[in-house]
């Protein structure tokens, strides 16, 4: 199948009707608004997008089904939701400019007692694969990736170059791990005794359903015993910590720099915006949405809104907030009534 795509393909690619445009114009790329040329297609998701999409040089641009003026430019395609089906657009490029090629690398090492089809995978230079680790068909391991004893990877998975896997963790399909990232990593856990810290043996194993995705440079910790879990759909960024026990729901999205402490859950379809704390033996109800650096201490109900720290409902914080930014006016008028009253008040 050739990368490009007609007018008419890309209409079916992405369930969209043809607003003007000859159906048989290619495109072979694709591209933003201001730096689109002819042979590469674009999306208006936003009006505020609206001064590059009336001078764009895209040939062909996804336009909202509200698409309401003219312009002699660009074929235009509508769509119920633009930015979604552009994502559809990127994936069919990026997908053809990927090229998997089953093998092992002579440099990697990969133990007799692995469990892999070297017809079927793809192993790269300096990999390590251990005893009894099991790979899908269609996986790819990364350049310096290291797959511990017994890890289980699923079919069709992208685990990325210097990406460790633990032993016994369980990987599902269609999984995407980005460079450096640490899934099974020991549990922070210690007692004191005697004077000394000393280290809890973390024993339990992570489990990661099929189709995250997992950014560069997170970690995720292995279980002090049971699971660790991370669900279906669920989307990691860069450089977030997942304690040991934390259990994750579905199609949640956690961006960077998040910190989830052990023993926290994380119900489905929640959003944890970037910088936000969860602390240990919380847990979040479905359908919540977490503001930037949200600070999370306390059991929250799902399907609403938090900001602030320690997390309140959206409305509540920002009601605090215009409240606390009153305070320096509410002070200097303190200090003029206090001025008055002393002047006032007899010898």
């Amino acid at each position: 199948m050739a990368t490009s795509l007609s007018l008419s393909e890309l209409a079916n690619l992405i369930d969209g009707t043809i607003i003007c445009g000859e159906a048989s114009s290619r495109f072979s790329g694709m591209a933003a608004l201001d730096t689109a040329g002819f042979e590469e297609i674009s999306f208006l998701g936003n009006e505020k997008y609206l001064p590059h999409f009336l001078t764009t040089k895209a040939g062909a641009v996804i336009v909202p089904v509200s698409y309401d003026f003219k312009t002699d430019g660009p074929a235009l395609v509508a769509v119920p939701n633009p930015s979604l089906a552009f994502a559809a657009i990127v994936r069919h490029f990026a997908n053809h400019s990927r090229t998997f090629k089953p093998g092992i690398h002579s440099s990697a090492s990969v133990s007799d007692f692995a469990k892999y089809n070297p017809n079927k995978v793809c192993i790269n230079p300096g990999a390590v694969i251990m005893d009894g680790a099991s790979i899908g068909d269609g996986s790819e391991i990364g350049p310096n990736a290291v797959i511990y004893e017994n890890a289980i990877i699923g079919e069709n998975c992208q685990i990325r170059a210097n990406v460790t896997i633990t032993e016994r963790c369980v990987i599902g399909s269609r999984v995407i791990i980005h460079p450096g990232a640490v899934i099974g990593s020991d549990g922070y856990g210690y007692e004191l005794s005697e004077g000394k810290h000393v280290k809890i043996d973390q024993v339990g194993i992570v489990v990661i359903g099929d189709d995250v995705e997992i950014g560069s440079n997170t970690s995720i910790d292995r279980a002090r015993f049971g699971k660790t879990i991370i669900g279906e759909g669920t989307k990691i960024d860069n450089l977030v910590q997942i304690g040991h026990n934390v259990v994750i729901g579905k199609h949640c999205l956690i961006v960077s720099q998040c910190g989830l402490a052990g023993s926290c859950c994380i119900e489905d379809y929640v959003t944890v915006a970037a910088q936000s704390g969860i602390a240990g033996h919380v847990t979040v109800g479905a359908n919540t949405i977490l503001a930037g650096r949200a600070g999370v201490t306390t059991n929250l109900a799902g399907g609403m809104a938090y900001a602030g720290k320690p997390a309140i409902p959206m409305k509540e914080d920002t009601k605090l907030q215009a409240h606390v930014r009153r305070l320096p006016k509410l002070l200097e008028r303190v200090k003029a009534l206090e001025k008055i009253v002393s002047k006032d008040s007899p010898e």
